[in-house]
């Protein structure tokens, strides 16, 4: 739909060209009739390759043939995976919107495994998919319970890990519990919802009355509706990565883990409506965490009132939690060091550039504790 609009207004557009621009002059390189005709080309062209591109990602063999670890605690729909290890305990808190095993992707794209070979004891939280039971969560169920119990189910402190929306998760559940932890790594985690385009943030909040009828009958936001509420955010990039997929020789390192990643993006979790509305009401279009007015279990979660050692990772090229709302985390927290890996959100955890981006750096920040 994104790659038709685009070709039928660049085409419907072509007749309004001189008055858009008065002062073009149609013989100073392609004459009128040639440049519309080029438009005409190049929107055939691009669709082309876009319906090329899908093609070649449906019909590529790769399937993830990972076993999960042993699971070491769990709850509900909940598990707590175990990739042993040596050293410290490192306590990974993934979204809820998307499988857990975006941190444990392939064989060759598994930033667990790469810890656990490491020097550490990496253990993963899989939230698992909303029941009859998580159907009814709020964040403070999840925070104060779910996780809570987790972390109390171990004998020891550890180093809490939180990703994207894991890491709100994460940061809320280490001001809970102090004692519990060694400290808290905060990756591509959003705070400030309004630092980059406000009125963008605002909009996801304005389609709740339109998501009601779906969480109301099935108790969720289901996975198409959250699929199409991250689109809005990048609304060409889903085209044009299809595009570029559809150049790619298949067989090589880089078409496979484009599979993986999109097999990973398209296998998504809904979301337990009570969650919904307050992260879409309250974080995007009210920015309660950057306002000092999100509370769990009635506890502001206070940022500045942290006081183990705190990494965050702020990726350059995230276009789903914009640097700068990132960044406002990392100003809140005392002492916080901060990395900028050259990635982009998913390409710092499982790209062909995550080990150099994150990987090792995120280890030595370990060692260093």
């Amino acid at each position: 739909m994104l790659a038709a609009m685009r070709s039928n207004a660049s085409i419907a557009a072509l007749p309004n060209l001189r008055h858009v621009w008065p002062h073009w002059n149609a013989t100073e390189g392609l004459a009128a009739p040639d440049f519309a005709a080029a438009v005409v080309r190049e929107a055939l062209a691009q669709d082309a390759a876009l319906l090329a591109g899908i093609a070649a990602y449906r019909r590529h063999p790769w399937r993830r043939a990972l076993a999960d670890k042993p699971v070491l605690w769990s709850e509900g729909e909940t598990r707590l995976l175990d990739y042993g290890g040596t050293g410290p305990t490192l306590f990974f808190v993934p979204s809820l919107v998307n499988r857990a095993h975006i941190l444990d992707l392939a064989e060759d794209a598994s930033f667990l495994r790469f810890l656990a070979a490491r020097g550490t004891h990496p253990l993963l939280l899989d939230w698992g998919w909303p029941g009859a039971a998580e159907r009814r969560f709020t964040l403070t169920d999840y925070i104060a319970g779910r996780l809570d119990r987790a972390l109390a189910a171990l004998d020891r402190p550890v180093i809490l890990v939180g990703y994207c929306m894991g890491g709100l998760l994460a940061l809320a559940a280490a001001l809970r519990a102090p004692a519990r932890l060694r400290g808290l790594a905060l990756l591509a985690t959003p705070w400030d919802f309004h630092a980059e385009d406000p009125a963008a943030a605002r909009s996801l909040a304005t389609s709740l009355p339109i998501l009601e009828p779906l969480m109301a009958a099935t108790g969720t936001l289901p996975i198409d509706a959250l699929q199409t509420l991250f689109a809005t955010l990048d609304p060409f990039g889903v085209t044009a990565k299809y595009r570029a997929f559809a150049a790619l020789d298949p067989e090589s390192p880089r078409a496979i883990r484009f599979v993986a990643l999109e097999d990973w993006l398209n296998d998504g979790v809904p979301l337990a409506a009570p969650v919904a509305r307050e992260t879409l009401g309250g974080w995007y279009g009210e920015n309660t965490p950057a306002r000092g007015a999100w509370r769990v279990a009635g506890l502001p979660v206070n940022p500045a009132a942290l006081a183990c050692p705190t990494l965050v990772a702020t990726p350059a090229r995230d276009r789903l939690v914009p640097p700068a709302s990132a960044a406002a985390l990392a100003a809140s927290i005392p002492g916080a060091a901060v990395i900028a890996p050259d990635a982009g959100h998913i390409g710092m955890i499982a790209g062909m550039s995550a080990p150099k981006a994150l990987w090792q750096p995120f280890g030595e920040w370990v060692a260093g504790l």
